[in-house]
């Protein structure tokens, strides 16, 4: 299949319509048109597409700065070559056309066409993501935003015990267990704690599978001396209470659903299957990761959902620039100094630093590099980032060898090995 585009397309992506240009080899504008955001107006753009490539659609490449969504998903199975850009790239671009800086919605898909002209290069091809791959990506960030939620709370809830009751922070100093919530349930105030029987602290602490309080010490901090507080705010701090500690255990109950659920896709993914002819074996990737050590569900499940380009490409270069591992030089005349990479995938980043902590504790070879590099003077995180990085190096060449981990290979002494060598 030759590379050599007949129309160039510029999508200017919007919430409710898009802005396309369509060029072709001699910059010459084809047509221009909006988009609905629609099925209707998503087809409509399509089939008149296809008409002007003669039915070719390899013979098309569309420039976006999107990377998933109804017009990239649609574009990617109907055959046409999708390239996503990032908007700082975008607005980098824009300035070789203006040095005014305007800015208007025809003119970023003229700009965005033009540049797969000239730096196709830059841009990043997209292929469609497996279906698996798909749900998973929307588990990890449903994940995401209910742990960012109870977080949210769970803070609001702390405040408040601060506020009147902070007796309960030192049997619990995020009051972030499901078990202090029953608790306050059952004793929201100090003056309720008279009430409250040893059986029922007994009942929750056997439910909730608690064994390092029993009852009589519960009680007995929750009995302490309360503090003293402006008459009505026990009473205005156990409202809030009554709208927080239902939020908290909804929260809960959720993301132990979701957790459930992202067990499950990822036992799925690591089961080795023959793939198509042609098409990578990401089930087998999946086993592969989880072999590592540091790998856990969320870890596995944000790698294979954020990354699963650079992984079935086999790309280290890309892994490590988008999990922000690979550091970036700056050198201009004498000066030249090496520091961390910003721009990266933020969710990369948390697994990545995840990954490189966990394993710096339990990997014996781990452990030592991270301690050397902290001898060295090195910071906590840019220790973890080297790390990181040997083990996407030990990770790629599994991969590339379909082989799992085996401990024995990768001993203290050890050097540490190149890719392709596992």
């Amino acid at each position: 299949m030759s590379d050599k585009y007949k129309l160039l397309v510029g999508v200017d992506w919007a919430a409710e319509r898009h802005r396309a240009c369509v060029l072709d080899l001699n910059r010459s504008v084809e047509f221009e048109c909006w988009i609905e955001h629609s099925g209707a107006g998503i087809g409509a753009f399509v089939e008149r597409l296809l008409a002007a490539s003669e039915g070719i659609p390899e013979d098309v490449a569309v420039g976006i700065e999107m990377t998933s969504g109804p017009v990239v998903e649609t574009l990617i199975e109907r055959g046409f070559h999708v390239y996503g850009l990032n908007p700082k790239q975008m607005d980098r671009f824009r300035d070789r056309h203006t040095v005014a800086g305007a800015k208007d919605d025809r003119r970023d898909a003229f700009v965005i066409a033009d540049a797969l002209r000239t730096d196709r290069h830059l841009y990043r091809r997209l292929d469609p993501s497996a279906a698996e791959v798909i749900e998973l990506r929307e588990l990890c960030r449903i994940d995401e935003d209910l742990r960012n939620a109870q977080n949210r709370a769970g803070n609001r809830l702390v405040t408040q015990l601060r506020r009147y009751f902070p007796a309960v922070l030192k049997l619990s100093p995020y009051a972030s267990e499901p078990w202090v919530w029953a608790l306050l349930e059952k004793a929201p105030t100090p003056a309720s704690v008279a009430r409250l029987r040893p059986s029922q602290v007994t009942r929750i602490l056997r439910e909730n599978r608690i064994r390092r309080l029993d009852a009589k010490g519960v009680l007995a901090v929750l009995r302490e001396q309360p503090v003293y507080v402006a008459p009505g705010t026990t009473e205005a701090a156990t409202r809030q209470l009554t709208v927080l500690l239902p939020q908290l255990k909804l929260l809960h109950t959720q993301r132990a659903s979701c957790k459930k659920d992202m067990e499950q896709l990822l036992k799925q993914l690591a089961v080795s299957e023959s793939p198509e002819p042609g098409q990578p074996d990401e089930h087998r990737d999946a086993a592969i990761l989880l072999s590592l050590p540091g790998v856990g569900r969320v870890v596995a499940a944000m790698m294979l959902a954020e990354a699963s380009q650079a992984i079935a490409n086999r790309d280290y270069g890309a892994l490590r620039a988008l999990a922000g591992v690979a550091p970036i030089t700056r050198a201009s005349g004498k000066k030249s100094r090496v520091v961390m990479r910003r721009a990266c995938n933020d969710r990369l980043r948390f697994a990545s630093y995840h990954w490189a902590r966990v394993a710096s504790q339990y990997d014996e070879r781990s452990k030592q590099q991270y301690k050397a590099l902290r001898q060295r003077g090195h910071s906590h995180g840019r220790a973890l980032r080297t790390v990181a990085d040997r083990l996407m190096r030990i990770l790629f060449g599994m991969l590339k060898s379909g082989s799992l981990y085996d401990p024995s290979r990768f001993t203290a002494g050890a050097a540490t090995p190149a890719v392709g060598a596992c």
